[in-house]
C-alpha cells in the first residue's frame, strides 16, 4: 500500500512539471489571469495581393463645343456618329452684321493709312526745304511732324480693329479641333445661337480611338504601384477577354474624402470595340512592401479610436500600435514600432487588457 502510493504521487508531480514546461513555451499568462494566449511571430516580408477595383473608361480628348459669337445656324455638316479629322469645317453660322462691322473697319483702316502717307509725304518736304534757312517755320514742322505721328497711332489703331473684327468673322466657321467622333448635336439651321448661352453645347467631340481607363486606387496600394507598370483589366460588353495596358499617369494626389488616388491608363482602340462611359474591373497585383512586417490576422485588433496589435515580452503584455497595408485572407501588413521576431498575440481582441 506504502509503495502505490508512493507511486501515485511520483505520478502527479510529473504531469504537473511537464504541463508547466509547455505553457512557458507556447504561450503567456496575463498576470492574476489563468488564461493563457497563443503567439505569433512577427515576420519582415511585405504581402502580396490582388484585388478588382471598378474602372470608366473615357476618351482621351474631348470638348464641348459652344458658339463664340452670337448667330444663326447656317449650315450643319456633321451629326451623331460622324467621324471628323483635324481641321474639317463641323459648321458654319450667319451674322449679317458682323459682315458689315468688318467692312466698316476695313474701310476706316485704309482711310487712316491714306492720310497718313500724305501726312507723312507733306513733312517730309517740308523738312527738306528748312534746310533753306528762313524758309520754314520751325512751329510749322513741329506741326506738320506731330500731326503725321498721329496719323499713324490713329492707322495702327483702325488696322488693329479691322483684324479683331476678321478673327470675329472666323469664328462663324467652327472647325474641329483633333480628330474624333461626334457624340451629340444639338443645333438645326436656323437656329439662334448665343455666346453668353452654356446651357447647351452645340456639338460634342470626342476621340476614341485613345481611350483613358481612369481607376481610384486605395491609398495603401497606391504608394507601391508605379508608372509603367502592368495591370489586367475585362470590360464585361466583350465577354470576359483579358486586356492588359500599363500605368501612364497618376495624379499625385489622394482624394480627402475617398482616400485614393485617380491613376489613369492609356488604351488604343484602333478598332472601335470599345467606347467611351464603360465600366470595366482592373485586376491589380500588388507584391507588397519589402520593408513592411506581417502577422496574421487575427493578431489585428480594430476599434473606433485604434488598431493595434498585443506585444508579447518578458511575460508582459503591451499593445502597440500600427497601421495597415495589404492584406490577405490569412496575413496582414503592419507598420510600427515593433522588430521581426517579437512575438504577438494570435488571436486578439480589445477584452485583452495590457500587464505592465
Amino acid at each position: 500500500m506504502k509503495y502505490y502510493m508512493l507511486s501515485i504521487l511520483l505520478m502527479l508531480l510529473v504531469a504537473s512539471c511537464s504541463e508547466k514546461k509547455t505553457g512557458s513555451t507556447n504561450a503567456v499568462e496575463n498576470k492574476g489571469n489563468p488564461v493563457a494566449y497563443e503567439l505569433a511571430t512577427v515576420e519582415k516580408a511585405g504581402v502580396s495581393t490582388t484585388i478588382k477595383l471598378p474602372a470608366e473608361l473615357a476618351a482621351y480628348q474631348e470638348v464641348s463645343i459652344f458658339p463664340k459669337i452670337n448667330g444663326y445656324v447656317k449650315t450643319v455638316m456633321v451629326d451623331i456618329g460622324s467621324r471628323v479629322s483635324k481641321g474639317k469645317l463641323l459648321m458654319e453660322l450667319e451674322a449679317p452684321e458682323l459682315q458689315q462691322a468688318v467692312l466698316q473697319a476695313k474701310e476706316k483702316y485704309v482711310r487712316s493709312k491714306t492720310d497718313f502717307s500724305i501726312d507723312k509725304e507733306h513733312y517730309g518736304r517740308f523738312l527738306e526745304a528748312s534746310a533753306t534757312a528762313g524758309a520754314i517755320s520751325p512751329l510749322d514742322l513741329s506741326t506738320l511732324k506731330a500731326k503725321m505721328e498721329s496719323d499713324s497711332v490713329l492707322c495702327n489703331a483702325e488696322k488693329i480693329n479691322w483684324q479683331m473684327q476678321e478673327t470675329l468673322l472666323g469664328y462663324l466657321k467652327v472647325i474641329a479641333p483633333f480628330n474624333g467622333v461626334i457624340t451629340e448635336r444639338n443645333v438645326h439651321p436656323g437656329a439662334l445661337v448665343s455666346a453668353a448661352s452654356k446651357d447647351k453645347p452645340m456639338l460634342e467631340l470626342k476621340e476614341i480611338d485613345h481611350l483613358r481607363l481612369q481607376i481610384d486606387v486605395p491609398g495603401d496600394m497606391a504608394s507601391v504601384l508605379k508608372d509603367n507598370d502592368t495591370v489586367s483589366f475585362y470590360v464585361s460588353s466583350l465577354k470576359g477577354r483579358k486586356m492588359t495596358g500599363i500605368i501612364s499617369r497618376r495624379s499625385m494626389n489622394v482624394n480627402a474624402q475617398y482616400r485614393s488616388e485617380r491613376m489613369e491608363i492609356d488604351v488604343p482602340n484602333k478598332d472601335g470595340q470599345l467606347s467611351s462611359g464603360m465600366y470595366a474591373d482592373v485586376i491589380i497585383h500588388s507584391k507588397g512592401n519589402v520593408n513592411a512586417l506581417s502577422v496574421p490576422r487575427s493578431a489585428v485588433v480594430t476599434s473606433t479610436e485604434r488598431k493595434y496589435v498585443l506585444l508579447s515580452r518578458n511575460s508582459k503584455i503591451t499593445k502597440v500600435d500600427i497601421s495597415t497595408g495589404n492584406e490577405t485572407a490569412s496575413k496582414i501588413e503592419i507598420y510600427g514600432l515593433l522588430n521581426a521576431g517579437d512575438t504577438v498575440i494570435l488571436n486578439a481582441n480589445d477584452e485583452i487588457k495590457e500587464n505592465y
